[in-house]
């Protein structure tokens, strides 16, 4: 008993410490913060709570992060306590701001190779006002939530008809493909409407909107390149 007690102590002896950065690539790395991310991926937190903990873990206000990102303080307000879901391309200028990278805001992600998201597993996000997923026109799905580290936002993205027209400027590149219906893509001055089977690649720096063209819903196949956080 006591040689086994002996190899139980020997064989729980840790191994040379790993960089917690290198782990971590896609959180703060404040290394004091480490230990309280773990735990909130443990949670359910909603994506307002994730957006307003990151801008007080950076010293910042409200006030402050509108004038890093050029959306409204009430606009924020109502992001941060979950009565508005952000747009795609505000998540983008949100993990700009908040030196992070936007798919942290969606799901934190897992460090592994690979990840695989079953058509019944993926999780909706409408994006909606007053009138849920109606005033904003789309919901999206998220393809890779639980990748840590990914470079790429790949989603699946639903647009409903509606009279919103809301151009969005922001880092990065945009790739879109037409699943289902008929949607209008003006990216500044030129516009195209595209269908089932049609693509469309451009750089999201410059002011671009992506609506719904049809009187029946649209679906396209979204992947967004934010660069580095």
């Amino acid at each position: 008993m006591k040689n086994d007690k002996s190899k139980r102590r020997t064989s729980a002896r840790p191994g040379p410490a790993k960089s917690s950065a290198a782990r971590h690539d896609d959180l703060l790395t404040d290394a004091a913060d480490l230990a309280r991310m773990e735990a909130v991926k443990e949670g359910k937190e909603s994506l307002g709570d994730r957006i307003r903990r990151v801008r007080e873990m950076r010293g910042l206000t409200i006030k402050d992060l509108s004038s890093r990102t050029g959306i409204d303080i009430d606009a924020l307000g109502r992001i941060e306590s979950s009565k508005l879901i952000p747009a795609l391309g505000q998540l983008v200028r949100l993990g700009k701001a908040l030196d992070m990278k936007m798919g942290y805001f969606i799901s934190p992600g897992i460090d592994k190779p690979m990840t695989v998201v079953r058509k019944h597993e993926r999780r909706t996000v409408s994006r909606y006002g007053e009138v849920r997923s109606v005033l904003y026109g789309y919901s999206y799905e998220s393809l890779a939530p639980d990748k840590a580290n990914r470079l790429m936002e790949p989603f699946i993205v639903t647009l409903v008809p509606t009279e919103t027209e809301e151009s969005s400027t922001h880092a990065g590149q945009e790739f879109l493909y037409v699943l289902e219906g008929e949607i209008k893509v003006q990216v500044r001055d030129r516009v195209d409407f595209l269908k089932a089977g049609d693509a469309v690649y451009y750089d999201s720096g410059q002011p671009h909107l992506v609506r719904c063209a049809g009187t029946t819903a649209a679906k396209i196949l979204a992947v967004l390149y934010a660069g580095s956080a």
